[in-house]
């Protein structure tokens, strides 16, 4: 009895932090699709950032300890003069002209000759979509393996995750992808950020890694109980 107690206290706190988990995969993705002119500026403030979960993850504090002081050092800056410097260093980093100083896309990184984001990790990131019925909306018209789409892929995982022993499938989907597709070539996307001088983009990165290091958290697996 006393074990089954257990598990169940075990079971509710993990479909918490998985619901908490989703949102903060989310926040990380959207950003990555869009200029801050075009998304939410509360990055901006420092006490967001101190508010942000790190699910007991020393990566994510880590990064979230450099959010901070980043989001700190602007506080005497006008909020719309940051707004403009952070827009300006996504279109430096992920558009051009005369193309992006980073590929925001997975088959740059994986796929031998591929220049932009259209290879065949494109065409497995599309199918994942299909069978999770999500469709990708965007007003960039990015492709499916960008990142913030994948970041807003494993959120989706984690948010239905987050559904009890119902979303056990999608958990270990997810504790699958993020191993052997996503985290494999996130760390060279977020070493290019820093080689081309990211400064936010490059610890919200940081952020992307240690927040994946968390999914490991809710794997189906995770839990046992002792005799």
């Amino acid at each position: 009895m006393e074990c089954t107690l257990e598990r169940e206290k075990a079971a509710q706190h993990a479909e918490a932090a998985a619901d908490e988990l989703a949102r903060a995969l989310a926040f990380v993705g959207n950003s990555f699709l869009a200029p801050m002119s075009q998304t939410s500026d509360a990055a901006l403030d420092r006490a967001f950032w101190a508010a942000f979960p790190d699910f007991g993850s020393e990566e994510a504090a880590c990064a979230l300890d450099g959010l901070f002081a980043w989001a700190a050092e602007g506080e005497n800056v006008p909020r719309a003069e940051r707004v403009r410097a952070v827009s300006v260093e996504y279109a430096r980093l992920f558009i051009g002209p005369p193309e992006p100083a980073v590929a925001p896309w997975e088959s740059f990184y994986v796929q031998e000759g591929v220049t932009n984001g259209f290879g065949e990790p494109t065409f497995r990131m599309r199918e994942r979509l299909r069978q999770a019925a999500l469709e990708v909306s965007n007003e960039n018209n990015q492709y499916a393996d960008h990142i913030g789409i994948e970041l807003l892929y494993c959120s989706e995982l984690a948010r239905r995750a987050s559904g009890g022993p119902a979303g056990t499938e999608e958990a270990a989907l997810l504790e699958s992808f993020v191993e052997i597709d996503l985290l494999p070539w996130l760390g060279r996307f977020t070493t290019a950020l820093y080689e081309e001088g990211a400064t936010y983009y490059g610890l919200l990165a940081d952020l992307a890694e240690g927040l994946l290091g968390v999914v490991r958290a809710f794997s189906p697996s995770a839990s046992t109980c002792a005799a």
